[in-house]
């Protein structure tokens, strides 16, 4: 009988691109293509064409950094301005691809290889490559990353493009609706991710810390509520640890 090592070193380099292909159907890669859908609509009420639409989500991947270049343009920032609130965005990223380039480099991969595939890397992708290298041959693992993040990103630009034109026939509390996936992304994504209660407890001082920020700071709420809130969610977070060491 054969094992499922034996059968995992016998699949070809097109097996495991359509293996990773498979994983735009897990539950992060559907939640992300849905805040695609809000993304679209924040565009289009942001008078971006169609075609810009699309050509951002194609080039700059990241959906953190799409908004604050759509916030950018929005707000008339000057091109070198939102290039540079684009790149420092982006900087999150450099860690991921760090750790995740000496995983996909197999014996005979090539550089331009990898730096092809670094455009793909973000918090979904890492993530997905992250939990299943291991069961990748090394030499296939180029292949199955590739299925699944060029795919993810191809399938989300199309998709921007064909909402965006979509929009203008929906009801415009559909609209509205699709656009709040975006904020309920981001805001599943920060959640899933923290790995400890000071983390969770944030995101709620946060939001309860906005409009009181907003009373006494307008046009700087974002900043003073973070700083306010993450201070207390710290300090409630150890708190709760301490009780729990003392139980």
């Amino acid at each position: 009988m054969t094992s499922g090592s034996d059968h995992r070193a016998e699949r070809s380099a097109t097996g495991w691109f359509l293996l990773g292909m498979k994983g735009i159907f897990s539950p992060p890669a559907l939640i992300l293509t849905t805040a695609f859908f809000g993304f679209a609509g924040l565009c289009r009420e942001a008078g971006i064409s169609w075609e810009e639409s699309a050509f951002m989500t194609a080039v700059v991947w990241a959906l953190p950094a799409k908004i604050i270049l759509l916030g950018a343009i929005t707000a008339g920032t000057s091109l070198p301005a939102a290039a540079f609130a684009v790149a420092l965005s982006s900087l999150r990223m450099t860690p991921m691809v760090v750790a995740l380039m000496p995983e996909l480099r197999g014996p005979k991969t090539r550089t331009p290889t990898l730096l092809f595939l670094s455009h793909f890397v973000a918090i979904t992708a890492w993530v997905f490559a992250m939990e299943r290298m291991d069961e990748v041959p090394r030499d296939k693992r180029t292949a199955f990353f590739a299925g699944f993040a060029v795919t993810l990103t191809t399938l989300n630009t199309i998709i921007v493009a064909v909402v965006y034109n979509l929009m203008g026939e929906l009801p415009a509390l559909a609209t509205g609706a699709l656009a709040f996936l975006t904020p309920v992304y981001f805001f599943s994504s920060l959640y899933g991710s923290a790995r400890d209660v000071s983390g969770k407890l944030a995101l709620f001082c946060g939001m309860a810390a906005l409009p009181p920020a907003h009373f006494l700071s307008p046009g700087s709420e974002l900043l003073v509520a973070g700083i306010g809130g993450g201070i207390v969610a710290y300090g409630a977070g150890r708190i709760l640890k301490a009780r729990r060491g003392a139980a």
